[in-house]
């Protein structure tokens, strides 16, 4: 195989354009491969493969300085940069991550995934090299896959032409992002440079005016004015170079020799400028191909000779159960939109949008805007549910606090993929929308321990006359039965402890873990009482009322333990006890650091978080009480 003897980018030089051909075959299989096996991002990928070879062969890695936007289409990267062997363990603990990383290789520079960043990182890097002793280097920052809707990226644009800063900009259009782009940058483009009708009208017009006798030329002229006019009207060149950066394109982004000239060119230029290359997303596989949802953008573990099969497409857990909530409340409540920031399907979305697709926005990769416009929906009297994953809530908090909050709109949050996520690693885990959403005033905190819980919270979450938010884990849902499930505001007391030694707070899904330990610590001898928090603010003073009456008091959750919900409610037990003493509170959770990659379920026991660490934990504490003497 021709990859095999690919170790670095400049084995790349001696191949032929027909072993170049062979080459994007064997990495296009390697990659779906790999995924097949550990799941990942497949789609965009296998859209980005001739593109990642014109770069390195026209650019060189690291010398020149090689950035992604988005960080999940870079797997074809790391297979050129010294990294195949290692590929079969792509987003494995302690193997590959499924992003660029500082710590894989000399290779990447930038490892966070959040979309849109990149030209900011470029004009940075770029003012740097300016100041430095090697200023001919070359930055090249790829950017697309949806990342071009995000207004970040927009502000790095603009920065670039403004600095003159020598950056080569390759804008992969693949018109999707997780599903399809909500965006006409290159729409306009496209149809009219390259819609072979409207190109064959405009020749036929052309030789008509030039056989007019006597003003034939002078037609002819004018006619071109009026191409120009139009240009400057609806063409994104136009765009670009109003903001002082050069354009060309679009290329076909398949096409490997095409691309090295342009990029050759582009190479030369003295300033920043965007080479536009149009690609397909899933191409050469066809399950991707035929995925007309999101071209298999991620993907779970399946049989790389037939793809993912219909069952593995279907949404699970948490999500489904949001789902399915959000489709029968829009039912009850006509006033109810809903809100996406280009993540119609992995959210739950898509059944609403089918089912009422005038109460529906996806605004493309741009939470701050999907954030703020559910407050004007809110004050318009409309009642917005904003559905993203945990990790992209920070890039709006902002606008969640000072747009909704400020404001005291009804708003509904709806974070999935809370708490550790696994195999997407530390740009991913959902670890910080607690600690967030509690430093907004009069936000309510939702936390669902089970599938059945999630329904009742949407309902009681729309009778709120101020935002909230319901966040839920990735993967599986706990199913329980009617009377295992809340109502209201109120937690639910799942266990009562005779001795009134310990009390646990379990926060969302770490109700099952806590469960676990509190059957080890009755094994030890030790009677825990368990509630089931389920809304941490506002907090249900039933529940702190009787953990403020047991020796200990232990708190569960899986955001991050300093300003969490454990903190949360550890001040709300200590304002309970102002006049006497109070319990001591242990606050278990995620600590503040970058948690690596790895299996959802080995991350939460390394953390301390399964069933035998929390026993464990609430154990050690036990025995360093003060009162604590060893049974006989």
């Amino acid at each position: 195989m021709l990859l095999e003897s690919i170790n670095s980018p400049t084995d790349l030089a001696r191949l032929s354009h027909d072993e170049l051909l062979t080459l994007a075959a064997e990495l296009r299989e390697c990659i779906v491969n790999a995924v097949a096996t550990n799941s990942g991002h497949l789609g965009s990928n296998l859209g980005a493969v001739e593109l990642t070879i014109a770069v390195h062969r026209v650019f060189q890695s690291p010398r020149d300085i090689i950035l992604w936007d988005t960080g999940h289409q870079a797997y074809v990267h790391k297979l050129l940069t010294g990294r195949r062997e290692m590929f079969s363990t792509l987003r494995q603990g302690g193997g590959l991550s499924g992003y660029p990383s500082r710590a894989e290789s000399v290779h990447d520079w930038v490892e966070n995934s959040h979309a849109s960043t990149i030209l900011s990182y470029a004009h940075g890097v770029a003012a740097a090299v300016a100041r430095s002793g090697s200023p001919e280097r070359r930055i090249v920052a790829v950017i697309g896959d949806g990342s071009m809707t995000g207004g970040m990226a927009f502000e790095g644009l603009n920065n670039l032409g403004h600095s003159d800063s020598r950056v080569v900009v390759v804008l992969n259009d693949n018109g999707r992002s997780y599903a399809p782009t909500i965006s006409r940058l290159s729409e306009s483009l496209t149809k009219i440079r390259l819609h072979p009708g409207l190109n064959s009208v405009r020749t036929r017009i052309e030789d008509r005016l030039r056989e007019i006798p006597g003003v034939g030329n002078v037609a002819y002229s004018s006619l071109h004015g009026l191409y120009s006019a139009v240009r400057e009207v609806i063409e994104p060149p136009v765009f670009f170079e109003a903001l002082g950066v050069r354009y060309v394109g679009p290329i076909d982004g398949h096409d490997v020799a095409g691309m090295e000239v342009a990029l050759a060119q582009a190479a030369e230029f003295d300033g920043p400028i965007v080479v536009h290359v149009l690609t397909h997303k899933g191409r050469g596989y066809a399950p991707a191909e035929e995925d007309d949802e999101k071209c298999l953008h991620d993907a779970v573990v399946f049989d790389p000779a037939v793809g993912p099969g219909d069952e593995q497409r279907v949404l699970k857990g948490y999500t489904q159960a949001f789902s399915d909530a959000v489709l029968a409340s829009g039912e009850r409540h006509p006033n109810l939109v809903a809100i996406t920031a280009a993540m119609p399907g992995s959210t739950g979305l898509l059944p609403f949008a089918a089912r009422w697709p005038d109460r529906f926005f996806d605004v493309g990769i741009a939470e701050q805007t999907a954030v703020t416009s559910a407050t004007g929906m809110a004050m318009g009297g409309l009642r917005p549910v904003v559905a993203v994953y945990s990790t992209f809530f920070s890039r709006a908090f902002d606008q969640a606090n000072l747009d909704v909050g400020l404001h005291g709109q009804p708003v509904i949050f709806a974070l999935g993929g809370a708490g550790i996520t696994g195999p997407d690693g530390p740009s991913h885990h959902g670890v910080l929308d607690m600690a967030l959403s509690l430093r907004i005033p009069g936000m309510a905190v939702f936390a669902p321990s089970s599938a059945q819980e999630v329904p009742v919270m949407l309902e009681t979450a729309l009778e709120l006359s101020g935002p909230s938010a319901i966040r839920f884990a990735r993967g599986a849902a706990r199913q329980v039965p009617t009377n295992q499930v809340g109502s209201g505001l109120n937690a639910r007391k799942v266990r009562s402890g005779i001795s009134l030694s310990v009390c646990i707070l379990a926060v969302g899904k770490m109700l099952e873990a806590a469960e676990e330990a509190c059957d080890l610590l009755a094994g030890d001898g030790v009677d825990a009482t368990l509630w089931d928090v389920r809304v941490v603010r506002p907090i249900d003073p039933r529940m702190v009322v009787d953990a403020g009456r047991h020796e200990l008091v232990v708190t569960v959750e899986d955001g991050v333990r300093s300003g969490g919900a454990g903190a949360f409610m550890a001040d709300a037990v200590a304002d309970l006890h102002e006049t006497r003493s109070c319990p001591p509170v242990l606050v278990l959770g995620i600590p503040t650091a970058y948690i690596p990659h790895g299996a959802q379920d080995q991350i939460l026991a390394q953390l301390g978080l399964d069933g035998p660490g929390i026993a464990a934990a609430v154990a050690k504490a036990i025995r360093r009480r003060p009162d604590f003497a060893e049974a006989p």
